[in-house]
């Protein structure tokens, strides 16, 4: 089994979830349920699935979550794109997230991709990142 805790992709990962509900703290209490509550789980759902695949034996398993963790990024920084164009986040809390977002995702596709690359297995079937 692998040590999530030593992986780049999981740090930045981690530190996007902390980031967003730093971020999201301020948004309408209207949205608690609606936009905050599904960034937010975005955010999450990204670096837990990094712990869990972590946690596989299998490497078509673990990679397979990197890939789950890595779509939950992309809808999270698709959020933050949303909730700025609605006014709920200033461009300077805004552009240090999204950028973290960003990074994250090229770290973790990264990952993916030489995990890939380790196996013919493990090439993907019907899309690439």
């Amino acid at each position: 089994m692998r040590d999530h805790t030593k992986l780049r992709a999981f740090k930045l990962v981690d530190e996007v979830a902390i980031l967003i509900y730093q971020a999201t703290r301020n948004f309408p209490k209207d949205e608690l349920y609606g936009l905050t509550s599904q960034i937010r789980r975005a955010a999450v759902s990204a670096a837990s699935n990094i712990v869990e695949g972590s946690a596989r034996e299998s490497e078509v398993e673990y990679v397979r979550f990197l890939e789950i963790a890595y779509a939950s990024l992309k809808e999270a920084g698709y959020q933050l794109g949303l909730a700025q164009r609605l006014g709920y986040l200033e461009e300077k809390i805004f552009l240090p997230c999204y950028a973290a977002v960003m990074e994250a995702e090229k770290v973790l596709c990264a990952l993916i991709k030489s995990m890939r690359s380790k196996s013919t297995f493990l090439q993907p079937t019907a899309h690439s990142l």
